[in-house]
């Protein structure tokens, strides 16, 4: 499959579909941290997520797509989006501040409007709970934990509202789902705070976790047969 994951810096969804042997290239306005340059496109992905067109990944190595992706998975900002700001968008209180809020709220809205309409047959667009719900409401809502192999996984095992909305994509299929975690603290105004890393790193915040993405890979990977040889990414490296 030739795949584009737009919005990715992390690199995890491009790299679990590169591992199965799939064209998969992550894509987004900063250096990717995934440490492979090589299937990284540092740029707008806008310009790209129809397909049939030409760029250069960080390697300096030059790619052309002939036809659309056969997979976009959309992970667009959520600082405007993501209900955690609604607090904010009080105009007696906050004036000015809170209508220009609400000018990138609507901002954030047509820009991940633009993935859900992108010429693919096959699209999921990432989010959490929050105003892109105006659109219409999401597929499927996921939590990491969910995709967890056990309570000891402490990478997966987080509580974690993702919301995917989906366009010719069936919804993840996960095991039974384990306990739910406990909350990392609670806050003095009595809010349980779950994924630590929350607290202060939106970076790290906005990284999709390794069994989403895997499972990503996984299932969706087989919808059509990947033209690349079944070999692990990293043989040849």
């Amino acid at each position: 499959m030739k795949v584009l994951i737009a919005c990715e810096e992390s690199q995890r969804v491009c790299i679990a579909f590169r591992e199965r042997g799939h064209e998969a290239y992550s894509c987004d306005i900063q250096e990717c941290s995934g440490g492979h340059p090589e299937c990284h496109i540092q740029g707008d992905a806008l310009l790209l997520i129809n397909g049939k067109c030409r760029f250069t990944t960080t390697d300096g190595i030059i790619h052309e797509i002939d036809s659309q992706w056969d997979l976009l998975i959309a992970h667009p900002p959520c600082t405007y989006l993501s209900g955690a700001g609604n607090k904010y968008i009080n105009i007696e209180k906050y004036g000015q501040k809170a209508l220009d809020r609400l000018e990138k709220r609507e901002q954030a809205l047509e820009f991940f409007m633009k993935f859900c309409e992108a010429d693919c047959d096959r699209i999921c667009v990432e989010n959490p709970v929050g105003y892109a719900s105006h659109y219409r409401r999401p597929d499927q809502i996921i939590h990491p934990y969910f995709f967890a192999g056990s309570e000891s996984d402490t990478e997966n095992y987080q509580l974690k509202r993702t919301c995917l909305w989906l366009k010719n994509l069936p919804l993840l299929v996960y095991p039974d789902k384990l306990p739910k975690p406990e909350a990392h603290h609670i806050r003095p105004d009595g809010h349980k705070v779950y994924f630590v890393e929350s607290i202060r790193n939106q970076k790290l915040r906005s990284k999709t976790f390794p069994g989403i993405a895997k499972a990503m890979a996984e299932q969706w990977g087989n919808l059509v047969s990947p033209i690349y040889r079944q070999l692990s990414f990293f043989d040849d490296m």
